[in-house]
C-alpha cells in the first residue's frame, strides 16, 4: 500500500475523510534560527474521540468528545460527563460535537455541533457554581450544511468579548458552490457575534460588512476552506487560523489584534499562495503567514495556540500546531505577522485533531484515538 493510500484508509476508518484533506506535507525548516525548545508529552487522560478543549471555571479544563459528551479533566483523568447531547448529534462524515467555549466570566458554556440533520449548531448553557444548568439551554446560531464534510466547528471568545465561529465551505471538494468567496452565505467564513446582545444574538456594529446589503453582517473574515481550529494569542490578541487545504497546500493565516476584519484568505481562488485550479488571486487576498506542501507525511493542518505558559520558557511566544496525519508538534516564531523561525519539537501526538489551553497558558494535545496529553518540559 502506498503512502497516499495508507493515509486515506486511516482517515476514512476514523470517519473523517473529506475535510481532513487527504494528502501529505512537510514543513520547511530553512528559516530556523536556533534549536527547538525541549518538550515532552505526558498523557493525562483517555477520552472517546476528543475533539476540543477549553479552560473552564475553577482552573479546570473541559474536554469535548465527538459523540456529544463533555467531561472535566482532573488529577485522575476525565470525570463523568457534565453534559451529554449524544442523542442529538450525528457522527457520520466529519460531524459531531466539534467545539466548546466559555465566556470570560465562565457564566455561559457554548457548544458547537452538528445536529441529527447535519446542521451546524451553536447552543448556550448557563453555568452556575461550575455546573452546567441544562434547563437554560438555548440555540444561538444554526447553519445548514450541504455536505457532511468541511463543517469547521471551532468556537472561541476573542479578547473583545465577542464569540467567533468557524464554518467550512460546505464540503463536496473544491468548493463547488463557490461559498468561500460569496458574502451572502456564512459558509467558508469566520463569524463574529454577540450572543448575549440580542435574541438569539446581536451582530456587532463594527463588523466589517455591517450595512452591506449584499453581505451577511456576521462575517468577520472569509475565503476559508475548512478552518478546523483557530485561536487568539492570550498576550497579544492576534488571531491565528489553521485552514485545511484541498490538494496541495496546508496554511496558517494570521491577523493582528488591531484588525478591523474583512480579510479575504483566498479560497477557492487560492490554495495558500497558489492559484487553485486556474483561479485568479483576489486583489484583496491576504496570504498565509505559513504554508507547507504535501511531500512528507502530513495531510491536514491542526491549528494550535501561541504558548504563554510558564513551564517551558524556550517555547514562550511561539505558535504550536500539528497535522492530523503527521502528528509531529511544530512551532513558529512570529514577528509582526512574519514567520522568523520554524521548529520541529521532536514529539508526536498521534492523530492530532485539536489543542486545548488551560488558564495558566499550558497546552494539551488531543488525538482522535483518545489520548489527552500535556505539553511538558523534557
Amino acid at each position: 500500500m502506498n503512502t497516499r493510500t495508507r493515509m486515506s484508509a486511516i482517515v476514512a476508518t476514523l470517519g473523517l475523510a473529506g475535510s481532513l484533506a487527504l494528502a501529505t506535507a512537510s514543513a520547511d525548516e530553512s528559516r530556523t534560527p536556533g534549536s527547538a525548545a525541549q518538550v515532552a508529552l505526558t498523557e493525562v487522560a483517555r477520552a472517546q474521540n476528543p475533539t476540543a478543549g477549553a479552560a473552564g471555571p475553577q482552573d479546570t479544563v473541559w474536554i469535548a468528545e465527538r459523540a456529544g459528551t463533555v467531561r472535566v479533566l482532573g488529577d485522575d483523568g476525565l470525570g463523568e460527563p457534565v453534559l451529554d447531547i449524544s442523542d442529538e448529534t450525528t457522527t457520520d462524515g466529519e460531524r459531531g460535537l466539534l467545539g466548546l467555549a466559555f465566556d470570560e466570566q465562565f457564566a455561559h458554556l457554548y457548544v458547537s455541533y452538528t445536529d441529527l440533520e447535519g446542521t451546524s449548531t451553536v447552543d448556550e448553557f448557563t453555568v452556575q457554581d461550575g455546573a452546567v444548568r441544562e434547563n437554560t439551554r438555548r440555540t444561538v446560531l444554526t447553519q445548514e450544511q450541504p455536505e457532511s464534510n468541511h463543517n469547521g466547528g471551532a468556537i472561541a471568545f476573542g479578547p473583545d468579548g465577542h464569540l467567533y465561529i468557524a464554518l467550512g465551505d460546505g464540503g463536496g471538494g473544491g468548493d463547488p458552490q463557490g461559498n468561500g468567496q460569496k458574502l451572502d452565505t456564512l459558509l467558508g467564513k469566520l463569524l463574529r457575534i454577540d450572543p448575549q446582545g440580542g435574541d438569539p444574538y446581536a451582530i456587532p456594529e463594527d463588523n466589517p460588512f455591517v450595512g452591506d446589503p449584499d453581505a451577511r453582517g456576521e462575517i468577520w473574515s472569509y475565503g476559508l476552506r475548512n478552518p478546523w481550529r483557530f485561536s487568539f494569542d492570550a498576550a497579544s490578541g492576534d488571531l491565528l487560523i489553521g485552514d485545511v487545504g484541498q490538494s496541495d497546500w496546508e496554511e496558517i493565516d494570521w491577523a493582528p489584534a488591531s484588525s478591523p476584519g474583512g480579510e479575504n484568505y483566498g479560497w477557492s481562488q487560492m490554495e495558500g499562495t497558489h492559484p487553485f485550479r486556474g483561479g485568479t488571486e483576489p486583489a484583496n487576498h491576504v496570504p498565509p503567514i505559513h504554508e507547507y506542501d504535501r511531500t512528507g507525511l502530513g495531510c491536514s493542518v491542526t491549528g494550535g495556540y501561541v504558548y504563554r505558559g510558564g513551564a517551558i520558557p524556550g517555547l514562550a511566544g511561539q505558535y504550536v500546531y500539528s497535522d492530523y496525519c503527521d502528528g509531529t508538534l511544530r512551532s513558529l516564531e512570529i514577528e509582526d505577522g512574519r514567520v522568523t523561525g520554524e521548529h520541529d519539537l521532536g514529539v508526536n501526538g498521534g492523530e492530532v485533531v485539536s489543542f486545548a489551553q488551560d488558564g495558566d497558558g499550558e497546552l494539551y494535545v488531543l488525538a482522535i484515538g483518545g489520548t489527552v496529553s500535556r505539553v511538558d518540559p523534557a
